[in-house]
């Protein structure tokens, strides 16, 4: 189960610099958006996952790919090739940020998702307001949308 919320982020509101925080390179096609079937290469890593419809919660399933079955599922893919540099920034109460700043035909998008272990504290959670806009709630920003833009 994936519980998160999203933001829209301006680099210039951050009270720091993603680049004192690990990094990781992504890149994403989506096979089919309704469901959600993606492959993913994050470094390298490479992977399949599902994901079930939803805003704030929905279900997450990851299975790990090989290089070839990634590369062939890619070749697949509907819409564009989404490319980001995810940085991962711990927060005070626990919590871990991740700030995807989108490359290519994509930028300047920068959102920022938070995952929770649950739905009470996703609820209950106050950003700071350094984050921006809430989209939690819009479809508009998810990847598999802004893959076929």
């Amino acid at each position: 189960m994936e519980i998160e919320r999203k933001f829209l982020i301006r680099l210039k509101d951050l009270p720091f610099s993603p680049e004192d925080f690990p990094c990781r390179r992504i890149e994403q096609g989506y096979l089919c958006t309704e469901p959600v079937v993606r492959v993913r290469r994050d470094n390298d890593s490479f992977w399949l996952t599902y994901k079930s419809k939803g805003l704030m919660v929905r279900e997450e399933y990851n299975l790990p790919l090989s290089r070839e079955g990634y590369e062939h599922l890619l070749a697949k893919a509907d819409g564009r090739i989404i490319t980001k540099d995810r940085y991962v920034i711990p927060l005070d109460d626990g919590l871990e940020l991740e700030l995807d700043i989108f490359r290519g035909d994509l930028a300047p998008l920068c959102l920022a998702e938070i995952e929770f272990p649950d739905e009470d504290t996703a609820r209950n959670y106050q950003p700071p307001a350094w984050l921006g806009e809430e989209v939690t709630c819009s479809s508009r920003y998810h990847n598999s949308t802004l893959s076929r833009l």
